[in-house]
């Protein structure tokens, strides 16, 4: 599917849409699609992106500067109806063969309102694309620009309802604000939040990137971390029974186990066979991950340090340490530690972990994990954000089903 996202301008500009813009449409060259950016200052930022600069578009382009002058004062003069004709003869020559234009704040803010009234006049010639109008801002709801609108055309196409159109917004406020400018009801309007590149924010690397997708990290919701080895002191089955428990209040828990086999003892691999039978027994596919079934490769600190950063809480169940470095690890985090009550980790821990008996009944140890969890703040707005505010999540909740959705919406 041919996509094409418009605005002023596209990176390197800096600014916070063209980052949005960015990352929507490295997601849906990830996804499949082919997309086009039109904007009129911008360059290549990614090689499967084309980006077509056309001058007039850009909020700062001189004829575009003069016409607003004038329009800000009240006036609509002849240079805007030619550079508005100039613009639309532009937009329908790019945009032939699309199947989708998003439009980023262009019928919201009047930063080119000859781009808005051209834009306007096109969409509805045949077989111009589906038209979503994503609005991050809106002029006629922000005092500072009252004194530069004014009534009528083209002012008011940026408080007027695009009939066809879908309209989009980033949050439950702009939400409300565009209904009530419109006159169209909140449930005709839909909300796709603004997000954070977790890859880059962790600054991952690409094995670990790999191991998200493979294993669908990003899903878990608390994520638990156990960085051991598959030995029978590490008590890993206790972690299973109480991922387990967990799930019955938490159904999207996962627990993953970073470390390979022990290599001194042969027995460790009858225990690695001894946890995967009870991973089936407990109906834990899927939910409890062990790396050593998905590479047998050494893992890297910087691999491990970046499970640390994407984890919720540390689950340390071992029967004998002799120091306790993964709930170090977890300190420098600063993920909660629920660790079994053996004498080095309590000397390292003191007060500031979760402790429970290395023979802890999963129930009770689960309900000391639930307790703690949902009793720090910060803990749970991680968990949350990190559920509803990755990019990678918001491209699958909202932004691709939009797509289809507004494609079905118009073959039919």
């Amino acid at each position: 599917m041919k996509i094409a996202l418009l605005h002023y301008s596209s990176p390197p500009i800096v600014g916070g849409v063209e980052s949005v813009l960015a990352h929507h449409a490295r997601l849906m060259a990830n996804a499949g699609h082919e997309v086009i950016i039109l904007a009129g200052r911008g360059e290549v930022f990614d090689e499967r992106i084309k980006v077509r600069v056309l001058p007039r578009l850009d909020s700062r382009h001189p004829e575009v500067m003069e016409v607003k002058g004038f329009l800000d004062a009240g006036k609509r003069t002849p240079a805007f109806e030619e550079l508005r004709e100039a613009i639309k003869r532009e937009l329908l020559a790019e945009l032939e063969g699309c199947h989708v234009l998003i439009a980023h704040n262009v019928a919201s803010l009047h930063k080119n309102l000859a781009l808005t009234a051209a834009l306007h006049e096109a969409y509805r010639s045949p077989g111009f694309p589906r038209l979503i109008l994503w609005h991050h801002d809106l002029a006629w709801t922000t005092p500072r620009y009252r004194h530069e609108l004014h009534e009528g055309y083209p002012w008011n196409l940026l408080r007027t309802h695009w009939e066809g159109a879908t309209q989009v917004v980033v949050s439950e406020l702009r939400k409300q604000e565009l209904a009530e400018l419109l006159g169209i009801s909140n449930g005709s309007i839909r909300v796709v939040p603004n997000g954070v590149d977790l890859e880059s924010f962790f600054k991952l690397e690409p094995q670990t990137i790999a191991f998200i997708e493979h294993l669908k990290l990003l899903e878990a919701d608390p994520l638990f971390l156990l960085p051991v080895r598959l030995t029978a002191r590490k008590n890993i089955e206790l972690a299973l029974h109480v991922l387990a428990e967990l799930r019955k209040e938490y159904p999207q828990a996962m627990l993953l186990v970073t470390g390979p086999e022990g290599p001194h003892n042969p027995a460790n691999q009858a225990y690695k066979k001894k946890l995967l039978d009870l991973r089936d027994a407990l109906k834990l596919e899927g939910a409890a991950h062990f790396l050593a079934e998905v590479t047998s490769e050494f893992l890297p600190d910087a691999v491990i340090a970046d499970f640390y950063r994407l984890a919720d809480a540390l689950l340390f169940p071992s029967q004998e340490e002799g120091f306790g470095i993964p709930i170090i690890e977890a300190a420098f985090s600063k993920l909660p530690v629920f660790c079994a009550d053996i004498p080095v980790l309590r000397e390292l821990g003191e007060d500031d972990v979760t402790y429970f008996a290395p023979d802890a009944n999963p129930l009770e140890a689960a309900k000391q994990v639930q307790v703690r969890l949902e009793a720090e703040s910060t803990s749970r707005w991680a968990r949350r954000a990190k559920r509803g505010y990755a990019w990678e999540q918001i491209y699958s909740r909202h932004i691709a089903p939009l797509i289809k959705e507004v494609i079905n919406d118009n073959s039919t």
